[in-house]
């Protein structure tokens, strides 16, 4: 599978100049039917300057742009830097990690409420986190309990798992071998049986929750602390009884809330509706590519590039 989504992506790439002035154009046509006002929501979102700024030392070009590390980042930026001139410049981070840095550069994640403008969401390895699920099991046929799988090299995850791991109205565990000898190692289980399940923890990791995404596409629950991290996802946008159930950071009030919307299913019924309100517009393929280009577009804008635009 990943053999074939990168063969066909840089397949791409080695596509001649008409095709992506071809793109260009459907884009520039599906932008006329769009609500400006929702197109700069989003942008002004993702990058927060609205006053002109200076390229980072560390800029790259265009024509210079090459794989280095990362190459779901490396394509996921590719794919759109065909529209803009070989001359402009582009300040990016690939990674997990989510300082800030002196000037505007581009991030998949960046922290909250601290001063983030220097942090330009970017939709970057959008492979692995913006995936959907279609749930046909009702919040009311799944088994009452919390689950969660995956690794834990994060303090938060380990102090989830083991607050939790012979819990009977959990199932928890680390899906890598045992650390510090703690008995903490569970069978992996697939999103399919995990579905299965009313509550879906998502425990932010380097960044923001891998998870949250399909968890929030589900008819479970996603179950979590306040987020710290946010991605082009807009997790920062997400309101605590509204889009998820929100808990204490050291988890001390999970059982309380799970047992609580299990008995109050029109509730937690109620919160999965507008989980899936918000999710809709990251599935509409046209317009999560043209905002990916208008985001590019003011920072080359603010920057102060002449002549940015490849196609006209």
């Amino acid at each position: 599978m990943n053999a074939f989504y990168y063969a066909k992506n840089f397949g791409k790439n080695a596509l001649p100049k008409f095709y992506f002035r071809h793109r260009y154009r459907q884009l520039m046509n599906f932008k006329k039917t769009c609500d400006p006002t929702y197109l700069n929501y989003r942008v002004d979102y993702y990058l927060k300057h609205n006053q002109p700024f200076e390229l980072p030392q560390n800029s790259v070009a265009v024509k210079d742009f090459k794989r280095t590390k990362g190459t779901g980042y490396y394509l996921d930026l590719k794919e759109f830097l065909h529209y803009f001139s070989p001359h402009v410049r582009f300040a990016y981070h690939f990674g997990d990690e989510t300082h800030i840095n002196p000037q505007p550069t581009l991030f998949k994640a960046r922290p909250l409420y601290v001063d983030n403008a220097n942090s330009v969401l970017f939709k970057l390895n959008k492979r692995r986190h913006f995936k959907w699920v279609k749930d046909a099991l009702g919040f009311e046929d799944k088994k009452k309990k919390v689950v969660w799988r995956g690794r834990a090299h994060q303090k938060q995850r380990r102090d989830f798992v083991e607050k939790f791991w012979n819990h009977p109205s959990f199932d928890v565990g680390l899906i890598t071998p045992k650390q510090n000898d703690l008995p903490l190692h569970r069978g992996f289980m697939d999103i399919n049986a995990q579905l299965e399940h009313q509550f879906i923890a998502c425990i932010e990791g380097y960044d923001v929750a891998t998870n949250l995404k399909w968890a929030m596409s589900s008819n479970s629950l996603c179950i979590m602390p306040k987020p710290t991290c946010e991605t082009w996802f807009m997790e920062g946008t997400l309101k605590a009884r509204v889009h998820y159930v929100e808990v204490e950071a050291d988890f001390s009030d999970m059982e309380e809330k799970m047992e609580y919307y299990s008995k109050n299913p029109s509730q937690a019924k109620e919160i999965i509706k507008n989980a899936h309100e918000h999710i809709a517009s990251f599935k509409n393929k046209k317009m999560e590519d043209l905002i990916c280009f208008l985001v590019l577009e003011k920072y080359a804008q603010l920057s102060g590039q002449e002549n940015y635009l490849r196609f006209q």
